[in-house]
């Protein structure tokens, strides 16, 4: 890792295709950055923010956002591959279609955003706040859930198996047609006050 970025301000700069491997940005702003197509690998980011940067079709590798602001950015078939979000927050971000493989997305914000149709497997998203989000036809598959905020959210078609729902108020969510295994259906009924023991 080189020496860190610290407290600079990006604007108008055009890192289409860019490799930013190995780098390390602290407090830095980026606003109207092009980063379509670039490339993310062991690369951290702290305590920025991003605002109209084109994520689009960009590849995250093994990456850190850590306590990053996201706001009116495209994340346009964006692919984030053992990143670590934690503490995030996205603002009306477009962020169809993503696709996110493992990682920790812990404590991230993600209140009313559009997630129809995007895959998430694997990921760390303890106390994640999907307050209002739509998930609609999403995989949210094999994720850590506890302690998240579901108030509101859209899980129709969702495909939830293998995820942890512990938090979950099912009368809560728009949940028809949601796939969930026999083992979530149980914790589920429970949290619902059915008696399972007969």
């Amino acid at each position: 890792m080189t020496e860190p970025i610290r407290a600079e301000t990006f604007r108008r700069e055009d890192w289409y295709g860019e490799d930013l491997a190995d780098r390390e940005y602290v407090d830095c702003e980026f606003f109207d950055v092009d980063l379509t197509e670039a490339v993310s690998r062991q690369v951290s980011f702290t305590n920025c923010t991003f605002g109209n940067v084109r994520f689009n079709a960009s590849r995250h590798v093994d990456s850190a956002f850590l306590r990053c602001t996201f706001r009116r950015c495209n994340f346009f078939e964006a692919e984030f591959t053992g990143c670590k979000l934690v503490g995030s927050v996205f603002d009306q971000s477009d962020l169809r279609p993503l696709t996110v493989l493992g990682g920790d997305w812990s404590f991230v914000g993600l209140p009313r955003a559009d997630l129809r149709g995007i895959t998430i497997r694997g990921v760390r998203m303890r106390e994640a706040d999907l307050t209002g989000a739509n998930l609609t036809d999403a995989v949210l598959a094999d994720a850590d859930l506890s302690g998240a905020v579901f108030r509101g959210t859209q899980l129709t078609r969702c495909d939830l198996r293998g995820s942890d729902l512990s938090a979950l108020d099912p009368t809560a969510v728009e949940r028809t047609g949601a796939i969930i295994t026999a083992e979530q259906a149980v914790v589920l009924a429970q949290a619902l006050g059915f008696d399972l023991t007969g």
